[in-house]
């Protein structure tokens, strides 16, 4: 027989139900890491964010882009105080280092422009998604899942 759930007091958000889902296994840190992009902007403040941007993270190390050279060496001289405001953000001390490399850097414009643009997606991927929620057994949580993975694979090109 199958047991049921308790009935929650709120409503949990998908981060949290993602992370109990996760619990225990590799994805739980990669969800972890990817709150860095969601929460740089705000932690580091407009100024900053407008010259630098996270690219990759990597073993407690978060590469920034940086767009001209007097930022890069302005942020050099920052890192432990960016390093101290994304942890902080974050909750958690995830990130070590930063690795600051020249490269271009979008603006909010274009990061709120690129996250409408979608595509569709093939009939392979659709069956993926399905397997990939497979693993959850209530259907509430496997829809979301699958909605949440339909929605990255079609920001993907």
């Amino acid at each position: 027989m199958k047991t049921r759930r308790p009935r929650m007091r709120r409503p949990a958000s998908v981060t949290d139900l993602l992370g109990s889902i996760l619990r225990g296994t590799p994805a739980e840190m990669r969800l972890k890491e990817g709150r860095i992009w969601e929460v740089w902007d705000e932690a580091v403040g407009s100024k900053i964010a407008s010259h630098a941007q996270p690219v990759a993270f990597r073993e407690g190390t978060l590469t920034l882009h940086v767009d001209s050279g007097p930022w890069l060496q302005q942020l050099t001289y920052l890192k432990k105080d960016l390093i101290v405001k994304v942890n902080e953000a974050l909750d958690e001390e995830l990130v070590k280092e930063l690795y600051l490399k020249s490269g271009k850097v979008r603006s909010t414009a274009q990061k709120s422009q690129q996250a409408v643009q979608r595509r569709k997606l093939t009939e392979e991927e659709q069956v993926w998604i399905k397997e990939q929620a497979q693993a959850v057994d209530d259907p509430e949580l496997r829809a979301v899942f699958e909605r949440l993975i339909s929605r990255d694979r079609e920001h993907q090109k």
